[in-house]
């Protein structure tokens, strides 16, 4: 089931539901290559931006924003305005409001500071050795 206002990119493909209707709110815009699968309800004027993947029966409420490559796995729900980054990986239920990155898909100042500190790791495990040298640790 389509809604009114829709638009649908090339590529784009909508499964049939299995159980249920596989339902397109209205007013929202799909990108080019995109996958729903079956007994997905997609709600009103969700952005759903090129090569996003959204696996079987997962709802996403009004006005959701699921940037390039993302993908969400099955039997999910994504609340009303959430916004999910390019290529972040979808494992969990998201409340409303919130803005994801990553993979795992998390809350967008965690993932922002989870990256930032991964950069830092090189020098901190070059800090580490340091640290077993002086005081006469093996280097493992």
């Amino acid at each position: 089931e389509i809604g009114d206002d829709v638009e649908i990119g090339a590529g784009t493909t909508i499964d049939r539901g299995t159980f249920q209707a596989t339902r397109i709110g209205t007013g929202t815009k799909i990108d080019n290559q995109v996958q729903i699968a079956h007994n997905c309800r997609i709600g009103r004027h969700n952005l759903i931006v090129s090569q996003v993947g959204i696996a079987g029966s997962t709802t996403t409420g009004d006005y959701v924003v699921l940037a390039g490559q993302a993908g969400v796995a099955d039997h999910l729900t994504l609340g009303n305005g959430v916004m999910v980054g390019a290529q972040s990986g979808v494992m969990t239920n998201i409340p409303d409001g919130q803005r994801v990155l990553g993979t795992p898909a998390r809350p967008e100042r965690e993932a922002k500071v989870a990256h930032l500190n991964m950069e830092k790791l090189p020098e901190l495990r070059r800090e580490v050795r340091r640290i077993k040298r002086h005081l006469g640790m093996a280097d493992e």
